[in-house]
């Protein structure tokens, strides 16, 4: 393999004194504006998208489910009864995660396809597309068009909600690492918190708007497909999987106007010689690894805890858990407006300690407070005494808070952290599909869950979340300021694996001829 550049590094060959190196030459790395600004657009167009979908159908259920009904009598002759309406409207929510673990199961081929930015920007297609169904649905007298929207911006947000961590992941400094990659749960956060003010019956929240509301997440797309292009891809990828060395240094001199490319660029050729095989590994491949088992068992417990911790039945349905906890209807709509604002706050609060605190504090306080709140939550719809509405509310923003400040963002970040380059993208994948299997199951079964077992259903959620807590407590080490490979040499003892099998390709060496003229990999002999 021969790699072309014009760069001047000194002659390099892997040794494991010079870990130590990286550590110290990288933590020069500041947050510079290109930094922040393609984290902000990324997560904009996309992330903040994921969040307005989950809300978004909260406000005008009651005019979907009148829409449904009346276009079944047109079109029909039926006259659906209260059953069947809330069979259609689940469907209606929980479309979205069908749609979205689609999307999930394609981000492995199209990252490595068209890379990181590459696959955001073409992506944004989808938006403009389910969009238009939703917002011509109501005019065209076809329910079956908001269904087919919420499916196909439901296939974005699957690519887009792996996409765009694994994105900041890669192109961010070791020690920005965490802060980068709870920036697009900050706009989940946001994407709620707009979708609740939008849908106030001052706004959008009127009988002839709700399609409007609906198709609105065309307007941060094409934002993101205007500016997103003029940004570099991610550079890992671009030496890792494209072996492309001139686009890497242009791409990390975009975005590090500070800092010693140098040492980055080392780290990543350390990686890249660790590899067994430079090709992205399968789904399949990355399950039969015995490399990577307590990293893939990590992942489906996180992802799987974030969806079944209950967060989604509260943003899916906060107005009927408001009604049911005995919150008078007109107060309902603004009750709900404060939680979304409490969760953009946590978020920037999650957002600005991780790097203090650490990915552990995060996840395991948040899942803890998550569950003393679901518990709560059961307690005071119980017992109906006029004060308890207030400890509901309370729960309720409790859970919101807990969840945003760490359970919303660390593991996709992890996700990123916990994987090399060659098993990454089949990680995202599996974390992708394992996350949206139980947002969908949340969105459908939560109403008749919520009917069979009345409020002990929020006890489920609290083992949940006291579960994922003890397994991140015992299992999971604390990856702040660790590279890639420092992670992984972590995860070698649980895996049981020796330091051959750790690095296949230890005694390659790498001859550099005219500074980065040409790389040659060979066998020591």
């Amino acid at each position: 393999m021969t790699f072309q550049a014009s760069f001047n590094l000194p002659q390099i060959r892997l040794k494991k004194k010079n870990k130590g190196d990286f550590k110290s030459k990288s933590s020069l790395c500041h947050l510079t504006k290109p930094l922040l600004a393609v984290a902000f657009l990324a997560s904009f167009g996309s992330s903040m998208l994921y969040g307005y979908n989950l809300a978004v159908v909260n406000s005008p259920a009651k005019y979907i489910k009148d829409f449904y009904n009346e276009t079944l009598l047109e079109s029909h002759g039926l006259t659906p009864d209260g059953h069947l309406l809330t069979v259609l409207y689940s469907l209606t929510v929980s479309i979205f995660a069908i749609g979205g673990m689609t999307g999930a199961l394609l981000v492995g081929r199209l990252v490595t396809k068209y890379g990181r930015k590459g696959t955001l920007v073409r992506s944004t297609a989808l938006v403009f597309m389910g969009g238009a169904l939703m917002g011509f649905s109501r005019w065209c007298r076809i329910p079956e068009m908001v269904i087919i929207g919420r499916f196909i911006t439901g296939v974005h947000s699957g690519i887009s909600l792996s996409v765009v961590p694994m994105y900041l992941g890669e192109i961010a400094p070791k020690n920005l690492r965490g802060f980068l990659g709870l920036v697009p749960s900050i706009h989940i956060c946001l994407g709620v918190f707009i979708a609740q003010v939008l849908g106030l019956s001052e706004i959008l929240g009127k009988e002839e708007h709700w399609p409007l509301l609906l198709s609105l997440v065309a307007v941060p797309t094409m934002v993101q497909l205007i500016l997103l292009p003029w940004f570099p891809e991610s550079p890992r990828y671009l030496l890792i999987e494209r072996g492309d060395v001139h686009a890497t240094i242009a791409a990390l001199k975009w975005f590090r106007t500070k800092g010693n490319i140098q040492a980055e660029v080392e780290e990543m050729q350390e990686e890249q010689r660790s590899l067994s095989s430079m090709q992205t590994l399968s789904v399949c491949s990355l399950l039969m690894d015995s490399c990577v088992r307590w990293q893939v068992l990590t992942v489906a417990v996180v992802n799987i805890g974030m969806q079944l911790s209950g967060i989604d039945a509260i943003w899916f349905y906060t107005n009927d858990i408001f009604r049911n906890a005995g919150i008078a209807d007109p107060y309902i709509q603004y009750t709900t407006v404060g939680t979304g604002a409490i969760e953009v706050i946590s978020g920037m609060l999650g957002c600005f300690t991780i790097e203090r605190l650490g990915r552990r504090p995060l996840m395991i306080g948040g899942f803890l407070f998550m569950g003393l709140c679901c518990a709560g939550i059961t307690v005071s719809v119980l017992f109906q005494l006029s004060y308890m509405r207030y400890i509901s509310v309370g729960c309720v923003i409790g859970i919101i808070a807990g969840f945003c400040i760490g359970p919303a963002g660390v593991p996709f970040l992890i996700t990123a952290e916990l994987f090399k380059q060659s098993h990454r993208p089949a990680a995202y994948t599996v974390a992708g599909c394992l996350n949206w299997m139980s947002n969908f199951t949340i969105g459908f079964v939560f109403p008749f869950l919520e009917i069979a077992t009345g409020p002990f259903c929020y006890l489920i959620f609290c083992v949940v979340c006291l579960g994922v807590a003890v397994y991140t407590f015992f299992i999971i080490p604390e990856t702040k300021n660790k590279t890639f490979l420092e992670i992984s040499q972590m995860f070698a003892t649980k895996n049981e694996i020796c330091e051959e099998e750790l690095y296949p390709n230890s005694e390659l060496k790498m001859a550099l001829m005219n500074g980065y003229g040409t790389l040659d990999f060979h066998n020591k002999k």
